[in-house]
């Protein structure tokens, strides 16, 4: 089932990206006073009274991008209008009718959609005496709304929605079954997997270093399944941000990361593994996040074994060595919905629950074969474990003394039950509580 598209428009700086923000209630646009920012189209589900609909921010129109991007802003521009079900045409109250406004409402009126006229910035109620300077522009009386205050919030979305069809009332889910963090570091080749997923060009695709700045959500589907797929800033070294848009957009990608059910950890064969690489993988550790390692642009190698390329990604990124390892070409669609599959398993993984036998019967093998070690002449004891989440699987351990359990034994009772458990490629927590009762037979 396809939602209607609703389509944020206007010259830079007019508050675009604030509008989004403030009709998601969150903050997903970077809002920042430098012109062209918003590079791709970002977008969102709004929902309101009953009524779903897509939301997306576009770039300005008429910007000039410093790093040479200007056309694939505007080719994004292009086809977020053409995919509109309806246009939100945002104008700035305090600068009054500009030319860029002027060639903005040319546009619009060529492309004979329903558009709603938004004037924003009424941060005051003596703008408000101003907003008949707009209505020579031809959509009617501009709505006043102050994006950053909240103000005209509600009256926007009942404007949006009186204009949209009944919802559909089809029982079929239209969720995604997974959502998808595609992380790396820059020029990985995360915005091309991205189009090839999504069969389009749905972000820039650049050698211009950090060309992707915000987080984007991508709907896509495989074997009439949904997926979400969340494209992301490359990150790069803290020494090298060099401005609030790459703070924001670091930030952005550790929160997709945070999001999702499962990571796709872009890895170019071009390149070394690197330090940014590394403090990567430590941070989707430190989320206990099912992760699958993409190594991209595979076809670009020659001469070189899988099995010992495996070896290289494991001795430098050794927190990762539950995750599996998928070989691609982004570019040529080599492999990726091979790995759009795995992902899937692992998803299944993630949210798979034992019983509390089956847990304390390889508990009891992994006992056996290695004992933690006595400490201060005390000797760790496990009584038993019981699952008490998933995605990640997480377990209690019942113990004489949590304190007496380090991070070397978590580790091997980990590795232990990849082996014996369904979930042998994602990652396990373990949490320690002193309880005193019969230990398991060690025997």
């Amino acid at each position: 089932m396809n939602i209607p598209v609703v389509t944020i428009v206007g010259r830079p700086n007019v508050g675009k990206s604030s509008l989004l923000n403030c009709l998601a209630r969150r903050r997903i646009s970077i809002v920042e006073p430098t012109s062209g920012v918003t590079r791709d189209r970002v977008s969102t589900e709004i929902l309101h009274n009953d009524y779903v609909f897509e939301l997306v921010d576009t770039g300005g129109m008429g910007v000039k991008d410093v790093d040479g991007l200007t056309e694939d802003i505007e080719m994004q521009i292009e086809i977020a209008l053409s995919n509109a079900d309806i246009i939100v045409f945002v104008v700035d109250v305090r600068d009054g009718v500009t030319p860029l406004d002027i060639m903005v409402t040319e546009k619009l009126r060529r492309l004979g959609k329903k558009v709603i006229l938004i004037a924003n910035k009424v941060d005051t109620p003596k703008f408000e005496y101003q907003l008949a300077d707009f209505n020579k522009l031809g959509f009617g009386a501009p709505l006043p709304m102050s994006a950053v205050e909240g103000f005209g919030r509600s009256e926007l979305l009942d404007k949006i929605i009186s204009l949209l069809p009944a919802p559909c009332q089809e029982s079929d889910s239209t969720e995604p079954i997974m959502k998808l963090a595609i992380v790396g570091k820059r020029n990985a080749g995360k915005s091309t997997l991205i189009n090839t997923l999504a069969k389009e060009q749905r972000v820039i695709v650049s050698e211009v270093p950090g060309t992707t700045r915000d987080s984007i959500d991508v709907r896509f589907e495989i074997g009439g399944k949904q997926f979400l797929a969340i494209d992301t800033a490359g990150v790069r070294k803290k020494k090298q941000v060099h401005d609030s848009i790459e703070f924001y957009s670091m930030a952005r990608a550790e929160r997709s990361i945070r999001r999702a059910d499962v990571v796709l950890f872009l890895i170019d064969t071009t390149l070394k593994v690197s330090e940014v690489d590394k403090k990567l993988g430590d941070y989707i550790v430190s989320e206990s996040k099912p992760c699958i390692i993409v190594i991209n642009k595979w076809d670009l190698v020659r001469g070189v074994e899988t099995a010992k390329f495996n070896d290289y990604i494991y001795k430098c990124l050794p927190g990762l060595a539950f995750a599996p390892i998928s070989f691609i070409s982004a570019k040529n669609n080599d492999h990726v919905v091979e790995m759009i599959h795995l992902a899937l398993e692992l998803y299944e993984q993630a949210n798979t629950r034992i019983t509390t036998s089956e847990l304390n019967e390889a508990l009891q093998e992994a006992l056996s074969l290695h004992r933690p070690t006595r400490k201060k002449s005390r000797s760790p004891r496990i009584y038993y474990a019981t699952q008490v989440s998933v995605a990640p699987p997480t377990f209690i351990l019942f113990v004489n003394d949590p304190k007496l359990f380090d991070s070397d034994y978590e580790r091997y009772l980990s590795n232990q039950l990849h082996r014996k458990l369904p979930f042998s490629e994602v990652p396990l927590k373990f949490h320690y509580r002193a309880r005193t009762k019969v230990q398991l037979n060690h025997a």
